[in-house]
C-alpha cells in the first residue's frame, strides 16, 4: 500500500470560503473536496499528455512512411466503427 503524505496548498480566502460552501452542500469534508479535484485534474491532464504524446508519434510516423488517410477515409471508417459495424482500416495513401 502507498503511504499517503500531507501536502500543503495555499489558497486564497475567498477560494477557500468556495470549497467550504461547496463541500457543505456535497456534504463532504474540503479535505475530501480538494483530493477529489486533484485526483481529477491529474487524470485530466495525464490523458491530454498521453494525446499529445500519440499527436507527436504520430507526426512522427507520418514523416518517415508518408502515409497517410484523408479526413473523409478517416471519418467514414471511424463512423462504421462508433455504429458497432466491423470495418477494415482503410489502405494508407504514400
Amino acid at each position: 500500500m502507498n503511504a499517503v503524505r500531507p501536502i500543503a496548498v495555499k489558497l486564497d480566502q475567498d477560494t477557500r470560503d468556495r470549497l467550504k460552501r461547496l463541500a457543505d452542500a456535497k456534504d463532504r469534508s474540503t479535505h475530501w473536496m480538494l483530493r477529489e479535484a486533484v485526483t481529477q485534474f491529474v487524470e485530466r491532464e495525464e490523458k491530454r499528455e498521453a494525446f499529445r504524446q500519440a499527436g507527436l508519434q504520430a507526426w512522427e510516423d507520418y514523416q518517415a512512411t508518408g502515409k497517410y488517410l484523408t479526413h473523409d477515409e478517416a471519418d467514414v471508417w471511424l463512423a462504421k466503427l462508433e455504429a458497432g459495424e466491423e470495418a477494415e482500416v482503410p489502405e494508407c495513401h504514400t
